[in-house]
């Protein structure tokens, strides 16, 4: 569990010690079996490979520093109206002009797919993929203040999903006072409040209350479900991202009354992919209900105006509740409340100043994908508020081969060197031509230091070789595994144990700058080194 403690000021405490914590899964107390603090700087430590060497030839140490953060802007043009966008899209180009360093790669993505960038450290591309940012409602044109009846998606699900009959008769009562159709005689319901239909009135009202709650409801659904879709491509996009990663979901949030699995998928998934997803909210410094305030009013029913004003205050408390518990869920920060969204987006792209590891063993698991939840308390008697995620779902079972595989995925999409394994790694490269280039990535395995299993009189093992090249911009480009079957008598092994054994994978490749990723992994021990190298091939 990815664990953040933070004081009354929002600042994250990294002195707690694994006695101040308490863990419950479903309601009981769980021994805590490791404890890790980690800080950015700390991660950063760990993460980092070796810096660029000499190349073959004498040339100098390469002057790219491959990418080790990477901040994906998920901007939900789907529910962001044009005076809020307009505010955030300044916020981000002021942060993109002073917050990003040269090892960072930033991507602009939007809910409706239009004007997206991918990651790149090319200021002027990302300057232009905001300014192409505008609202994009998907479905029907959205509701107008002077629609009849007026209905926002709260209500609107009351009357669809919940049959709320309040939600109904409000609506049925707006309905006559709106519509010219609905043929009462208004001056003596303004005189006697008597606003009694004649039944094909009545019908032809709930017909209308009925069309519009389907209409609102069906779109606001739809939108709520394209940004949990984005949510989860991105998570997906940035696990292959090799370093530290951060998605900021920029909205005024939402509701989603029938979309909680989705909202469970996409925080598991990020959890499971290392990424620490937070939220900013567009609406800035926000009062409950006067929100609006600068729209027209569109109240045909005095009478309903206050449940009309609870109801815009629940709707209102719900999207900020969404955007806090994507964060808090998986680690991040939740920016809201406040009008400096420069600010907030600093804070929101990058880690908690401190943030804890917790590990547990769960019992009586069942591996059938049944729900726990999970509660994290302190004992310490300061006022500190404790954000971890709410639960997590039974693992399935796992065959040797899904946990290898997994391990080795794993292992090339981070940037994390492990050295489990004796493995060297070295680069060559040269030029076929002005254009085109052959590097060669050689994994060199030192057998003395490998255990094998003697079986039939002979020695096995099994080695997995990955080698994977990424831009500099941290995108995948190529890869390729291969397994070197060993079957080895024992003086063969005695003499490749003086030697060791060298695989190379060949790319072809054009000049730029590489990071070159080598993962290798033994089948006996499930032991795992994993190396980079950065690679400048000149023009």
């Amino acid at each position: 569990m990815r664990v953040v403690v933070r004081d009354a000021n929002g600042k994250a405490v990294a002195d707690l010690e694994k006695d101040d914590f308490q863990l419950f899964e479903d309601g009981k107390p769980q021994p805590i079996t490791n404890f890790i603090v980690e800080t950015p700087a700390s991660a950063s430590v760990r993460a980092d490979g070796r810096p660029g060497e000499a190349q073959p030839g004498g040339t100098q140490p390469a002057a790219f520093l491959r990418p080790t953060r990477f901040v994906a802007m998920l901007f939900d043009d789907a529910h962001l109206e044009s005076a809020d966008l307009l505010g955030v899209r300044k916020a981000a180009e002021k942060y993109l002009d002073v917050a990003l360093a040269r090892t960072d790669r930033t991507a602009v993505y939007t809910v409706s797919g239009l004007g997206q960038l991918e990651f790149t450290d090319d200021l002027a591309q990302l300057h232009q993929a905001l300014a192409r940012l505008q609202p994009h409602p998907l479905g029907e044109v959205p509701h107008t203040s002077n629609e009849c009846p007026p209905m926002d998606y709260l209500e609107a699900d009351k009357i669809e999903n919940q049959n709320d009959q309040q939600a109904i008769n409000v609506a049925i009562n707006e309905v006559i006072h709106c519509d010219p159709s609905i043929t009462i005689d208004r001056q003596l319901a303004a005189a006697t409040g008597n606003t009694q239909l004649s039944p094909s009135d009545l019908q032809k009202a709930q017909g209308i209350v009925q069309a519009t709650a389907i209409r609102v409801e069906q779109q606001g659904s739809l939108q709520a479900q394209a940004v949990f879709r984005s949510l989860a491509a991105i998570v997906r996009r940035l696990a292959a991202m090799p370093g530290q990663r951060y998605l900021v979901l920029i909205s005024p949030g939402f509701i989603y009354p029938d979309d909680r699995a989705e909202f469970s998928q996409v925080v598991d998934q990020a959890i499971r992919s290392g990424v620490f997803m937070s939220t900013l909210d567009a609406r800035g410094l926000y009062t409950p209900d006067l929100g609006d305030i600068g729209q027209p009013m569109n109240e045909p029913d005095p009478t309903a105006a206050g449940l009309h004003s609870s109801w815009r205050i629940a709707t209102q408390a719900a999207q900020t509740e969404l955007l806090s518990y994507l964060a808090a869920d998986t680690g991040g920060y939740a920016f809201h409340d406040n009008n400096n969204l420069e600010e907030g987006l600093r804070q929101v792209a990058s880690a908690p100043e401190a943030y804890y590891y917790l590990a547990f063993a769960p019992n009586n698991l069942k591996f059938d994908g049944k729900f726990h939840s999970l509660k994290v308390t302190l004992r310490t008697k300061e006022k500190l508020t404790v954000e971890a995620r709410r639960g997590y779902y039974d693992p399935r079972p796992d065959t040797p081969l899904d946990t290898a595989k997994r391990d080795i995925e794993d292992a090339v999409f981070s940037q994390e060197e492990q050295h489990g394994l004796p493995v060297s790694l070295e680069t060559q490269f040269y030029k076929t031509d002005p254009t085109d280039a052959k590097l060669s990535v050689l994994a060199h395995v030192d057998l003395a230091h490998i255990r094998f299993e003697k079986v039939d009189g002979r020695n096995q093992n099994d080695l997995t070789v990955v080698a994977a090249l990424f831009d500099r911009n941290g995108n995948f480009i190529a890869g390729t595994q291969r397994i070197v079957a060993m079957r080895l008598l024992d003086q063969t092994l005695e003499r490749l144990s003086r030697t060791g054994v060298t695989v190379r994978t060949n790319f072809d490749v054009k000049p730029g700058d590489y990071v070159v990723r080598l993962v290798v992994r033994d089948s006996k021990a499930a032991q795992l080194s994993a190396e980079n190298e950065v690679v400048e091939i000149p023009y």
